[in-house]
Order: C-alpha cells, then structure tokens, then sequence
C-alpha cells in the first residue's frame, strides 16, 4: 500500500504565486515532487493553513497521513497574524495525531513555536544561499536523521529567523556559526517531529529563483555590490542546476558532493522516509 504523505504550504497565496512565477511552482508543489523522488509509491497532497478559511485537517483526519511534511515560508512567526497562529493550530494538530513530521526552515520554526519554544529574528543576519559548516553534535552524529552527513556539511538555506528558546523535548542535533540550531528532533507526547533550519528539498534553481525575488534587499544586505553580481551569481546556480557536475562552478563556490549530489543534499528527507515513515506506518498497523 502507497503512502499517503501531507506537505503543509507556508506562504500566504501572494508569496505562493510569486514563487511560482519565479520558478513554476509553489514550495509545496516542488516539495511534493522531491518527495515522490524519493518514494515513488508516494500519493501527495497539499493544504494552505495561510489562506482565510482554508478547510484543514484535524488530528483525526492526520492520523489518516503516513507524514506531514512543513515548507519554508516568508513569514515571521513573531508577527502572530491570523495566517501564521492558523499553522502554528495546525502544527498542534500534527503533534496531537502522532503523525510523523519534517520541518524545513520555516517548518522547524512553526513545530519549536507549536511546542513551546521561542523564535527571533536572527542578530547575525540573514543566513543567504548556503547554510556553511553544519556541524552534528554528539546526538546528532548518532542520530538516524543525519545519518551519513561528514563531520561538517553544508546545505541550501534562506532565513532571517532563528530560533532562540528550543521547545520542552527538542534534542538539538547540529549548529553552525549563523544559527546554534540548525537540526533537532522534537518530543511532544507520542509524536516525533524532525526538522531543519536548512533546506535539504531546495535545488540549486530554487535557491536562485528566491534570490532573484530578494533582489536588492540582498545588495543592501551586503550580500553583493551590483544587480549584476547577483545575476552572475544566479547564472551560476541555473547552470549547476541544469548540470550538477559542472566541477569549475562547484569549485567557483566551493561547493563539495554534499550540495552537487542531488541523494547527499537530500539526505535529512530520504532519511526521514525510511527510518521514520516508513517503519511508522507499519506500525500503525498502516501497512
């Protein structure tokens, strides 16, 4: 029997078709496609806690899903409008049916918020591109979700937030210089959520649509000095996306396996499917 998995949209609809112009779907449309990647039994569907009056789950209908799965967004928790406190409700529904579930960014933000922890705006900054030197800590090098990943990794990120206060039953897993959580599990009842500060579902072409969409925010930021700069930048992301093994724009960037492999820099998900999912499903009498 297949699996049913639910991927949660982030963003509001103005920032879903924005997105979608950029790049030619939704964060939940391409996060739904690398799960299917990656399991390719897979049925997948989508729900938008951000929209007015969008009909969601409740941990009833959750407990009917094999995983949820949470996108980024570009959203601030700590504004609390009625599109951000809709999902946080959500996430309490997801732990509530003890449904396995991954965070990505915004979705570790929304599951730590959920779970009694606290989110900032990070004081070192936007962390742009690439979160650099991940390094797991001793829970994390035993830990099944990054199980594989070196001594020090780098992936796809995009965020300004970070959380401050970890959650009640939150193992934190990883750090780098730019945020001390970047990888956790968390504890809450019989559920188990993984998540991530980083985004192991973004290509190369999506990190560089979203930095398209930045723009000059991102020139202000320090992060270049011309449009130009970050067009060549971009150019170079597009052309690692349509060739990965491109090694003289890998080597440009410094980028290793663990981002020019498309398995390495999904590994947190692939990982998450057959140590949790899967196993869980079965064991929910689901099989």
């Amino acid at each position: 029997m297949s699996l049913r998995i639910l991927v949660v949209e982030g963003n509001n609809a103005a920032d879903r078709a924005r997105h979608a112009k950029n790049r030619g779907a939704t964060p939940s449309e391409a996060y739904a496609e690398v799960l299917r990647d990656l399991a390719p039994d897979a049925v997948v569907d989508l729900c938008f806690p951000a929209d007015p009056g969008a009909n969601l789950p409740d941990s009833g209908g959750l407990a009917g899903y094999d995983a949820v799965a949470l996108t980024g967004s570009s959203l601030n928790i700590y504004d609390m409008t009625p599109e951000i406190t809709a999902q946080i409700d959500l996430a309490r529904q997801v732990f509530a049916s003890g449904t396995p579930v991954f965070g990505s960014c915004w979705g570790l933000q929304i599951l730590t918020t959920a779970a009694g922890g606290v989110v900032r705006r990070n004081p070192r900054g936007r962390e742009m591109g690439f979160a650099r030197k991940i390094v797991p800590n001793e829970a994390g090098r035993a830990h099944a979700m990054l199980a594989g990943r070196p001594a020090a990794f780098d992936a796809p990120a995009i965020h300004q937030d970070e959380v401050e206060t970890m959650a009640p039953g939150t193992t934190l897993l990883a750090s780098n210089g730019m945020s001390e959580v970047q990888a956790v599990e968390i504890r809450v009842g019989k559920a188990t959520a993984w998540a991530v500060q980083y985004h192991p579902e973004f290509s190369f072409g999506e990190v560089a649509a979203i930095g398209g969409a930045l723009g000059t925010r991102l020139i202000e930021e320090g992060f270049f000095r011309t449009m130009d700069e970050l067009g060549r930048w971009r150019a170079d992301l597009d052309a690692l996306d349509t060739d990965p093994a491109d090694a003289a724009v890998a080597w440009r960037h410094g980028f290793d396996t663990e981002l020019t492999e498309e398995g390495r820099r999904r590994l947190e998900l692939s990982n998450w499917i057959a140590a949790r999912v899967r196993p869980e499903k079965s064991a929910r009498g689901r099989a």
